[in-house]
């Protein structure tokens, strides 16, 4: 049987935790010294001892933990999990029946009432992954009830965690059922992209991309001298080559990008000779296109919202405007920003203002074409809109 204590929580977050707020944080916790194993159910109260919600404690950069239940008796059992994976499967039932993609998310943490955790679909195979060791203890009944709610192939994890509450990468991320091949071949959008679920912290593809890589496609694309900044496995590179893009140019510091990126390609019947694939910093990257005098028709800024290299370190919040400055300088007048960031310290409308002032302070103009944040299989919490973390917005350089 699960272990449940006590919590009381401070004057002025109570009406927040019963509105349906799901995220525990350390500030509205009165005595923090009670917590000490994580995964502990903590029944939360307010300081006139009356229930508010339950709450499981697990340490995250996010905060002390996820309420899960407004229901005082309600059992945190494998029927529990069952109920919300049923759900989750319920709600993303069109992506299942959907032959042309074979890849989306499956349950989206606090989006779908388990914050914490996060279950992929790539062609018959689930990938957890875990971001706390506090949801991780619940692993065993979480792993029971996905068991009995699906068909699997295979079912994989990433503990994204240590005891430290940090990031870890395993060796062997296999859970059960059939092994993956090294390769597994999925769709999206009748695009095909090799994954590969147990070959460290990421498998090939960020799936919230999805909508952009499909518009890129179908309607931005075509003749497009194309960039790829920040390229990973090269998917926009990909998508761009499909929709008739003239040339793509991948740019990535990882080594491993060159060959994980041909092998998209490859799979694809794309021509290698059309493409560019370049192992190098990308800031460094803008520098040398500027004294080239190189411009291009299309390019994608997609940065980590922190990345650290030898001689550069960054951060979305700080140096996003800077580099969104660069990118301009070697747009075509015309040309088409697709300026990207999944930084969750700050939302859409201060995205808007480093785009406002990129342009401002080069004397340039620009249209806004259209923007995305994240697709439907990403499901978010409308009390915790902080979780939208994506931001997309195709810019047109006029001047």
């Amino acid at each position: 049987m699960l272990q449940e204590i006590e919590i009381k929580i401070k004057q002025g977050y109570e009406n927040e935790y019963r509105n349906g707020y799901p995220l525990l944080t350390q500030e509205s916790i009165e005595d923090r010294s009670l917590l000490r194993d994580e995964g502990v159910i903590l029944n939360l109260y307010c300081f006139k001892n009356k229930f508010i919600a339950k709450a499981y404690y697990g340490l995250q950069n996010k905060g002390y933990g996820w309420l899960i239940s407004l229901d005082k008796d309600e059992k945190i059992d494998k029927s529990f999990f069952k109920k919300k994976i049923y759900l989750a499967l319920k709600y993303r039932a069109s992506y299942f029946s959907d032959a042309s993609t074979t890849a989306f998310r499956v349950f989206n943490g606090e989006g779908d009432g388990l914050g914490g955790l996060s279950i992929d679909y790539y062609e018959g195979y689930y990938l957890l992954t875990w971001y706390s060791l506090g949801i991780y203890e619940f692993r065993d009944l979480i792993l029971d009830a996905l068991k009995e709610s699906v068909q699997y192939k295979g079912i994989y994890q990433k503990k994204r965690f240590d005891s430290k509450g940090k990031y870890l990468d395993e060796k062997d991320d296999y859970i059960c059922g059939q092994k993956a091949p090294k390769s597994i071949i999925v769709k999206e959008n009748n695009v095909n992209f090799a994954i590969h679920l147990d070959d460290g912290a990421m498998v090939g593809v960020f799936l919230d991309q999805r909508e952009v890589r499909n518009i890129i496609k179908t309607k931005y694309a075509d003749n497009k001298n194309f960039l790829n900044t920040f390229s990973y496995t090269g998917a926009f590179s990909v998508f761009a080559a499909l929709g008739g893009a003239s040339t793509t140019t991948s740019v990535d510091l990882a080594k491993r990008s060159l060959l994980k990126t041909q092998e998209q390609f490859e799979i694809n019947d794309i021509d290698l000779d059309a493409q560019e694939i370049i192992v190098e910093d990308v800031f460094l990257y803008f520098k040398y296109a500027l004294r080239k005098n190189l411009e291009f028709d299309m390019i994608v800024l997609d940065p980590p919202s922190f990345a650290r290299s030898k001689k550069h370190t960054f951060s979305a919040a700080k140096d996003y405007k800077n580099l969104l400055k660069e990118t301009i300088l070697i747009t075509k007048k015309g040309g088409v920003i697709v300026a990207s960031t999944n930084a969750a310290n700050f939302g859409m409308m201060k995205f808007r203002e480093f785009i406002t002032k990129a342009f401002k302070e080069l004397g340039g103009r620009f249209e806004v074409l259209e923007s995305y944040s994240l697709p439907k299989d990403f499901k978010v919490d409308p009390k915790f809109k902080e979780a939208n973390y994506l931001k997309v917005v195709f810019i047109k350089k006029i001047k």
